[in-house]
């Protein structure tokens, strides 16, 4: 894998990440295919949205199919028909927030699945193995994601034991990796403390990765005090290395961290909020469940290239929406997922020509439009 920066606008960055798969345009937002899928969507309408790389999850993988079964499979890219990079998460996020029962120890984690109960170990050597069977071409170490709120011994030894696991993910990623290219990316934790964060960083550029993330983040903590970590947190990472913002989030705190140096995003808020009647636009954010759509004749964005977007009705959608109909789902997300693809390559394009200033303010300017009445 290797980084190519072409253009900084400010502390924003334009570039790409090459990989066996195929380059990544940066900044890139990665839809998540939790289970194998992007829910919803088709394959192909996810690549035609412009998305270079889809996110798959080693926790859900794990517990079904199982990763040995993808591997016999032909591996995730064959399993789910998607050609390009694939980046997976460690499953240290989803042991921790949705297993039944789990107990941590320096090992890794014992847990129950939430889904039938039954008890896994997942260390950071297994992480690891499973993204490798799933055929990763970036994979994560295995970290705990610190809670929030912590107390700064909390998130000290929470930071430890993380650089720990890092150390271990590194050495299994060694033994298991075919040398083909495929990438390890550290993540940086440390809560809201600055000096716990920059440890961190320095900890985990002594052990060297392809990448380097921030996690623990978008755990309750708002958007300011997110913010006030990306300010002290990114400008100690290496400028020659992709950046990567975890499980963040609404198109402002994309833009708001692209604007700090931040490369590549994931979310699951594009997808879930169209399975529950949100929709987002250039105008900002569109409840299909409110009332006051119930009569409205226009489309969510009349100049957009998204058929979803541009020849449906408000209308149309409140109905589908109300009687819980799976089109809904469908239409919402496949425009979600096109706005937030057409949001970063309209970022791209203004940090390549310098102009990235002036696209935050009218990007500001517009977002507050979304869910207005029509106007008689």
């Amino acid at each position: 894998m290797d980084f190519k920066l072409h253009s900084k606008d400010g502390k924003a960055r334009q570039g790409s990440v090459i990989t066996p798969r195929g380059e990544i345009r940066t900044p890139a937002f990665m839809p998540v295919g939790t289970a194998g899928t992007v829910k919803a969507m088709y394959m192909d309408q996810v690549k035609d949205l412009g998305a270079d790389i889809v996110l798959g999850n080693t926790y859900h993988l794990m517990l079904r199919p199982g990763a040995e079964e993808v591997a016999a499979l032909g591996g995730l890219h064959s399993f789910m028909k998607w050609d390009g990079p694939i980046l997976t998460d460690s499953g240290g996020f989803q042991v921790m927030s949705l297993s039944k029962l789990r107990k941590m120890s320096e090992e890794g984690v014992n847990f129950q699945s939430h889904i039938d109960g039954k008890s896994y170990m997942l260390t950071p050597e297994r992480s690891i193995e499973i993204q490798t069977l799933l055929g990763a071409n970036i994979r994560m170490i295995l970290d705990e994601c610190t809670p929030f709120p912590a107390t700064e011994k909390q998130a000290r030894d929470s930071m430890a034991l993380s650089t720990r696991w890092a150390e271990r993910s590194k050495k299994a990623f060694e033994h298991y990796d075919k040398g083909e290219g495929d990438a390890l990316f550290g993540i940086v934790q440390g809560g809201v403390y600055e000096s716990l964060r920059l440890e961190s960083v320095s900890n985990l550029l002594d052990i060297g990765f392809d990448g380097y993330a921030v996690g623990g983040l978008a755990v309750g903590e708002g958007q300011e005090e997110m913010l006030k970590v990306l300010d002290f947190t990114v400008p100690a990472l290496p400028e020659n290395k992709p950046r990567y913002l975890m499980g963040v989030g609404t198109p402002e705190d994309l833009v708001l961290a692209v604007s700090r140096g931040i490369d590549m995003f994931d979310c699951v808020m594009p997808t879930r909020a169209g399975r529950h009647g949100l929709a987002y636009t250039r105008k900002g954010k569109v409840n299909l469940k409110n009332a006051r759509h119930a009569n409205d004749h226009r489309p969510l964005d009349e100049e957009s290239d998204c058929p979803a977007a541009s020849q449906y009705s408000r209308a149309y959608l409140h109905h589908i929406v109300r009687c819980g109909e799976y089109l809904a789902a469908m239409l919402l997300t496949w425009n979600n997922l096109h706005y937030y693809q057409s949001l970063m390559q309209e970022m791209r394009q203004n940090i390549e020509a310098g102009s990235f200033d002036a696209f935050v303010a009218a990007f500001y300017k517009d977002q507050n439009e979304g869910d207005l009445p029509p106007i008689d």
